[in-house]
């Protein structure tokens, strides 16, 4: 049997087809993909998703509806996660999803999306699960953390930063002048440890679109390979040397890196930055990078059922 999954990120729509391996909930991917739709431009001034936003993004989940049912999948779920959470008209861009897909979105509790990303960790990092772990999954709107210990979760919650805001509050003048920089460094680690993400690790992994994209980066990838990405490691020098870099160049030269996405150019610097912070605060010089997030959580516990 095949499932698909269209998660509605800040930033990006991300797309699974999976087809079901054993009855274990192991599954084979058919096809990931994702389009960087933007669904939270301008969300934070005005507190609704804009009309452009709203039907790029709601044709864009019925596109990936179409291949998904063109593909043979007999069950099929949208899910949206902060954009969806907190925008004013959510309901509204809902409804044009199901006009356009004959689905409806299912919005998801920012705790059951860090849940969702901690399952997908456990099945597809060796070692994972025997492991006193932090996994965390940084987008556009939000960061889920996951504290957990041999397989279990000792707290999950999810904090409402994320590679859009900063970049609007402090990174959008490119090149970005150090003192912003340090603005940008210094308000990202204070709401991490308000928010209780200060905490020593054994353990650390990264999931979202900004960590694939910094290890995409680093391998100078002009074709992304989950399987080189899934299970390898990012060292804070090496963020630090992107942050560097990206924090140098204007717009159109950040858009020219090889292994990054042209429409990520904008938050990646954020995105690093908060990446960063993570590491220092959990008192680690490493991280290992899942491709895997929270659609391959859910397919996971779909097949499962």
């Amino acid at each position: 049997m095949k499932k698909a999954i269209i998660d509605i990120g800040t930033n990006s729509i991300k797309f699974c087809l999976a087809e079901s391996a054993k009855d274990d909930g192991t599954f084979d991917v058919i096809k990931d993909a994702n389009n960087i739709a933007k669904l939270g431009e301008g969300l934070r001034e005005t507190g609704s998703i804009s009309p452009e936003a709203l039907e790029r993004n709601a044709q864009a989940a019925a596109d990936f509806v179409k291949e998904a049912k063109e593909s043979g999948a007999e069950d099929i779920r949208i899910v949206g996660t902060m954009a969806l959470r907190t925008a004013k008209n959510s309901a509204d861009f809902c409804k044009r999803t199901e006009d356009l897909s004959g689905i409806m979105p299912q919005v998801i509790p920012g705790e059951e999306e860090a849940r969702l990303s901690y399952v997908a960790v456990m099945s597809g990092i060796p070692g994972a699960a025997e492991a006193n772990l932090v996994s965390f999954d940084t987008g556009g709107g939000s960061t889920e953390f996951v504290f957990g210990e041999a397989g279990n979760i000792k707290r999950k919650f999810s904090l409402n930063i994320g590679g859009i805001r900063i970049t609007e509050d402090f990174l959008s003048d490119m090149p970005v002048a150090p003192e912003k920089l340090e603005a940008a460094r210094a308000r990202i680690r204070k709401e991490l440890t308000e928010g209780g993400a200060a905490e020593a690790a054994q353990f650390l992994v990264g999931m979202g679109g900004n960590v694939t994209s910094i290890a995409s980066v680093k391998h100078k990838m002009e074709v992304y390979d989950p399987n080189v990405i899934q299970g390898s490691t990012l060292t804070l020098n090496e963020i630090k040397e992107q942050i560097a870099d990206y924090a140098s160049k204007t717009l159109e030269e950040r858009k020219k890196i090889v292994g990054l996405q042209p429409k990520r150019a904008d938050v990646i610097l954020a995105g690093a930055c908060i990446i960063e912070a993570i590491l220092e605060l959990c008192g680690l010089d490493k991280l290992t990078v899942s491709d895997r997030g929270l659609r391959h959580g859910l397919l996971y516990t779909l097949f499962k059922k």
